[in-house]
């Protein structure tokens, strides 16, 4: 009894003992916000001109995916597709590796006020051609931010309310504070 006893304590001295001394985390949380310019690529007539800037925030731990804070949308030229009270959303999810490049993927939606019934997608996704780019500044263990992020992939429009044109498809690149980039 007093074997299992000593052994009792001893692994609980351990266990007390070993509070506080894990190995620092490995992971290099990524936020991002600001302004980005999307240009669309492809589609027809309405479709065609659904070009846009917004403003959002999103933090991510280790690439799990959070939802987009969109604190701003406008579009360059909606037209019949999106007259108003749109409503926009989304997730993305975000990896720095150790040499502080930044990849992940993201989905974008914007779906129409006026006309009801139009939903405009952006997915980019790293299966099907797609991704976010960029760098972060952030360490192990810290929250770093993301720079000259851009993100591009496929973008849908669904609907057609207000035009027949507004149905269509194509690709997108998305840029964080610049209206050009390239996709790398």
């Amino acid at each position: 009894m007093k074997t299992v006893s000593f052994l009792t304590l001893l692994a609980l001295a351990l266990a007390v003992g070993s509070c506080g001394t894990g190995t620092p985390s490995t992971t290099i949380e990524t936020t991002t916000s600001g302004s980005w310019e999307a240009k669309l690529i492809g589609g027809l007539g309405q479709a065609s001109e659904l070009n846009f800037v917004t403003q959002f925030t999103v933090t991510t731990v280790n690439g799990n995916s959070q939802q987009l804070d969109i604190t701003g949308f406008s579009f360059f030229n909606a037209q019949a597709c999106f007259v108003s009270g749109e409503a926009e959303g989304g997730t993305a999810s975000l990896t720095a590796n150790n040499a502080n490049q930044v990849t992940g993927s993201m989905t974008y939606t914007i779906t129409s006020g006026l006309p009801s019934g139009n939903v405009l997608t952006l997915t980019a996704d790293p299966t099907k051609g797609g991704g976010i780019s960029g760098t972060t500044n952030g360490t192990p263990g810290t929250i770093g931010t993301l720079s000259n992020g851009i993100v591009w992939g496929t973008w849908a429009l669904a609907g057609g309310r207000g035009d027949s044109s507004c149905t269509g498809g194509g690709n997108f690149i998305m840029c964080e504070g610049t209206n050009t980039c390239t996709i790398p």
